[in-house]
């Protein structure tokens, strides 16, 4: 491929991580990750509550990764309450699972930068040089580590910028099981409603993931679009066996 359309390509790509980025960066910090509605069923079952009395037992429920708000519906009007996971929740709601969740989300902006650093680094970079003498060699050690992380002849700047999108879609996945695994499995929702209720029982009525979780499945997919460029590229994948990759045996090929 000529190197404008690669430089094309670079950039693009660059662009759509450092967005994808931003973008799990501004999720995190919302509470648009999940949105519903709380039946009080105590209040409902002492006035036999049906049809459109219902209505009035029947409060709102959203909440993110650190903080949320609640309207607690119990016959008598709403009353809004704001609840904080860290560190009011942690004994109540499966913290392994909660942490993990936001520990994938730094890996996710993380991998994402530095895959947009990489992007531009060879889209406007000069990788291919020869370096000699005692930076020549701790620099061709890092490339014979690129070498090792299956980044074949490309080296060290071409395998970080082909295993960082696929770690951070990875990521996204592993994002989206976790957190879709503690509100159904562990029903998370309900958990919260009943925090702190001593004489009121709240039962999830409705429930559905809002903006913030599907922004974390688009850039999943982005960082796969990602993948794909490079490949299309003329970059091999990582861990991939190039037919005709023969001995190295100078810096001349460091990043490249």
């Amino acid at each position: 491929m000529p190197a404008q359309q690669k430089k094309i390509i670079f950039c693009i790509a660059g662009v759509l991580s450092f967005a994808c980025a931003l973008g799990t960066a501004a999720a995190i910090g919302t509470q648009l990750w999940v949105k519903g509605t709380i039946l009080c069923k105590t209040g409902a079952l002492l006035v036999n509550a049906t049809g459109q009395e219902l209505e009035k037992f029947i409060g709102k429920i959203q909440y993110g990764l650190f903080y949320g708000e609640r309207v607690r519906q119990c016959g008598l009007g709403g009353r809004p309450f704001q609840f904080s996971f860290f560190p009011d929740l942690l004994k109540i709601i499966p913290a392994s699972i909660h942490v993990s969740v936001i520990l994938f989300c730094t890996v996710l902006i993380v991998f994402a930068l530095v895959g947009a650093g990489f992007f531009m680094f060879n889209a406007f970079g000069s990788p291919y040089e020869t370096l000699h003498g005692p930076v020549g060699l701790y620099l061709w050690s890092f490339y014979q580590y690129g070498i090792w992380l299956g980044c074949t002849r490309h080296g060290l700047a071409a395998g970080m910028m082909s295993i960082s999108p696929s770690v951070s879609g990875s990521c996204g996945c592993l994002i989206m099981i976790l957190f879709s695994s503690e509100v159904k499995i562990h029903h998370l929702s309900e958990k919260i409603a009943n925090f702190k209720e001593g004489s009121f029982t709240f039962k999830t009525h409705s429930e559905h993931f809002a903006n913030s979780f599907w922004i974390i499945l688009v850039c999943s997919l982005v960082h796969f679009l990602n993948a794909l460029l490079i490949r299309f590229a003329g970059f091999e994948f990582p861990f991939s066996k190039s037919k005709d990759s023969g001995p190295i045996t100078g810096a001349a090929d460091l990043m490249y």
